[in-house]
């Protein structure tokens, strides 16, 4: 497609970044709205914002290296080019729920709450973010030759040039926003404190274990299984969320009984 955007003199906008960009400003955007309504300050929001963002990617990249550990062996300054693509978004989501846990007790700010108001919001970010894995050709889909394959020709792509595939990268993000509508309707209906984070990590495993199967890069296998590393992660977090949701749901409904 289009790894970069823009070239003035030195300076070269890479499109990638830029989405990436996008999605943090709209996910920000979004977690300042829902917190206001939620009774959290707008700057403790953004503070946490920023933390987010910034362990995300450094979770995500890690992980995403860590699958593709052979491509970077040989040159590891690679690893640090985040405009060339390369991000696994259930590492970058494991690192971020434990950096904004040991920040919610700091600020003694409730967990669930902030967790609930921060769903959509990454939900519409990765949406975002994803445009730009599309526009860099990472994250790419195996051949296929049906209505839907696109073929990358741009030779700055990260994907497999002239050969249609499956595009994976506009599965997640339209995902994504159709995750990110759900959430916020819930939003302002939920029942219970931890109700919305826990259907995002529903939906968004979910999403990630049928879309995985269209994957065509190298994905890593889990400890010799069938089981890519994403896949092995995605399990984890939906089975989890599951109980985490069933847990919480029944202690709401005993607490209105009593």
């Amino acid at each position: 497609m289009h790894p970069d955007l823009i070239t003035v003199g030195p300076l070269t906008v890479h499109t990638y970044g830029l989405m990436i960009a996008i999605g943090f400003l709209a996910g920000l955007f979004v977690a300042v709205k829902t917190g206001r309504r939620n009774g959290i300050d707008s700057q403790k929001i953004m503070d946490m914002g920023f933390l987010l963002i910034i362990s995300g990617v450094i979770g995500s990249r890690i992980t995403y290296v860590l699958m593709n550990f052979s491509e970077y062996s040989g040159n590891p300054i690679r690893m640090f080019k985040l405009w060339e693509g390369g991000l696994v978004f259930s590492g970058g989501l494991l690192t971020a729920i434990v950096a904004a846990w040991f920040y919610l007790r700091h600020h003694k700010l409730n967990l669930w709450q902030a967790f609930d108001v921060w769903a959509p919001a990454v939900a519409i970010g990765q949406a975002f973010g994803r445009i730009g894995c599309f526009m860099a050709g990472c994250c790419y889909g195996r051949e296929s030759h049906g209505f839907c394959a696109v073929t990358f020709t741009n030779p700055k792509s990260i994907a497999p040039l002239n050969t249609p595939l499956y595009p994976t990268q506009l599965f997640d993000s339209l995902s994504n926003f159709i995750i990110f509508g759900i959430l916020m309707l819930l939003s302002a209906r939920k029942k219970f404190q931890g109700q919305v984070i826990l259907w995002f990590l529903i939906m968004h495993s979910t999403a990630r274990l049928v879309i995985e199967k269209f994957r065509g890069d190298d994905r890593g296998i889990f400890l010799g299984t069938n089981w890519t590393v994403t896949q092995f992660l995605a399990i984890v977090i939906l089975l989890s969320s599951i109980s985490a949701l069933i847990y919480l749901k029944s202690k709401q409904e005993n607490s209105n009984k009593n």
